[in-house]
């Protein structure tokens, strides 16, 4: 139970800074290169309206507004990332969590720009790979470029974790 408990802890804490190495790296693309960041708000008026049975639109811009839709996209945008270490983990087993291995992070990363691609862009009315935009290839780069970063954040997040639990390491595996 204990080992279960901390293979959970270490899940969340590489899900978190994965996830937040990708936002720093969006405000560092807005701040020097004018790259617009993502807007969680719009996901979060997209998961407010699945409540209703609603999952698609034309133009999650012109659905009206959810109560605390920041907040829930926000949410979902941290759960999401903490979701994928946790897949990332269980692909590619526990062993990433002691020794980290740059390119299966990074593949991973960019791998799951599938997500955005043809889920999210698709449902929130931006159509498959934001064929819909104004500007596709712009819409597409900055995705995989996103992903990218979180592939980046992955290993270090998880370069960082396994620093920091090295001094109370036991062997780690998801069947104690």
């Amino acid at each position: 139970m204990d080992n279960r408990i901390g293979l959970a802890l270490r899940i969340v804490l590489v899900g978190i800074g994965a996830t937040l190495f990708m936002d720093i790296w969006a405000i560092a693309a807005d701040t020097l290169f004018g790259i617009p960041q993502s807007n969680f708000a719009v996901v979060g008026r997209w998961l407010g309206h699945m409540m209703d049975g609603e999952f698609v639109h034309q133009s999650i811009r012109k659905a009206a507004p959810i109560a605390g839709e920041s907040s829930i996209g926000w949410t979902a945008h941290y759960l999401t990332g903490i979701a994928l270490v946790a897949a990332f983990i269980a692909i590619s087993g526990t062993r990433q969590l002691q020794k980290p291995m740059f390119v299966y992070a990074l593949l991973f990363g960019v791998v799951t720009v599938v997500f955005p691609f043809f889920v999210l862009q698709p449902a929130l009315g931006a159509g498959i790979m934001a064929s819909n935009r104004p500007d596709p290839n712009f819409a597409r780069l900055k995705s995989l470029m996103t992903h990218f970063s979180f592939g980046l954040g992955l290993y270090l997040a998880l370069w960082v974790q396994a620093k920091a639990f090295k001094p109370f390491a036991k062997p780690l595996s998801s069947a104690s």
